[in-house]
């Protein structure tokens, strides 16, 4: 299923200034004043260039920091790592695997009881699949996730 997620010329050229500014230019959107920071419907959270899974509501977590926060990626081989010297700081970017799109930072000060990363995702990167349009929109191997949820609605973190 990995072989169609890609970079989508089309996609890229239907992206809004702050989702092209984020994933092309590798921009910051403004903290408190994006989509998903405090999101809280289960779904998953997938490249908005790509398509390609990312992130899962069930490993979000309230950071204090502005921006969507999550432990570990829903899947790994998706995301890729890369050393960041912009600024005059040296971070750890995150990027889209296939869709090569700048997705935020990770950082070591994620909650400690479950691995102590804290993956620092901007909204504009993302596209948020709710649970129930799992299936309809290709992503259905991954309601197992929300299993024992009532409903699909993750129990509250």
């Amino acid at each position: 299923m990995t072989d169609s997620y890609r970079k989508d010329p089309e996609r890229v050229s239907e992206l809004n200034p702050r989702q092209f500014a984020v994933t092309q230019e590798s921009a910051t959107e403004p903290a408190f004043n994006n989509e998903f920071w405090d999101h809280k419907e289960a779904g998953i959270y997938v490249d908005v260039v790509s398509g390609e899974p990312l992130f899962a509501s069930t490993q979000k977590f309230d950071s204090g920091c502005g921006w969507p926060s999550f432990t570990i990626p829903l899947e790994p081989a998706n995301v890729k790592e890369n050393q960041d010297f912009a600024h005059g700081m040296i971070r750890t970017e995150v990027r889209s695997s296939h869709g090569d799109s700048h997705l935020g930072h990770l950082f070591d000060d994620g909650p400690k009881e479950e691995g102590g990363l804290r993956y620092c995702i901007n909204s504009a990167a993302l596209r948020f699949v709710p649970y129930e349009d799992l299936e309809a929109e290709g992503y259905g191997q991954y309601k197992k996730l929300f299993e024992g949820a009532a409903n699909g609605q993750e129990v509250a973190r």
